[in-house]
């Protein structure tokens, strides 16, 4: 067999082995880049709710002043503003004066009207 002849054989083989080389290596490069371009996954984001909630206990119409039930335990400060919500409608103001005893605090009723069982928000 001729040198020559062995060297036309091979050539187109070569050649494609390397065209296949080159588009392989584009590929990979070019199909990682995609990857790392798509978003994360976008689910429901979470966030916990931080603020405070009671309800009326007691009412002293004659006082202007409520008892409130925090079951959470965490009290409001003294002096802090809180919103009374009847069946969604706010109808009341409050301000916190305290004495504070466990979880019950008393503020007073700056404006509005307070029935025990009312839902009491800071917002």
């Amino acid at each position: 067999m001729n040198l020559n002849v062995l060297k036309l054989k091979l050539s187109p083989l070569l050649c494609v082995l390397l065209l296949m080389l080159a588009t392989s290596g584009c590929f990979w490069r070019h199909h990682r880049a995609v990857a790392q371009t798509r978003p994360a996954s976008t689910g429901p984001i979470v966030t916990p709710d931080a603020s405070l909630s009671a309800r009326v206990i007691s009412v002293n119409t004659v006082g202007q002043f409520v008892v409130l039930n925090f079951p959470s335990g965490e009290l409001p400060k003294t002096e802090q503003k809180l919103f009374l919500y009847r069946a969604g409608l706010k109808t009341a103001e409050l301000r916190v004066t305290g004495p504070q005893s466990e979880n019950n605090t008393v503020a007073d009723i700056v404006s509005g009207e307070a029935q025990v069982g009312d839902a009491v928000r800071d917002q």
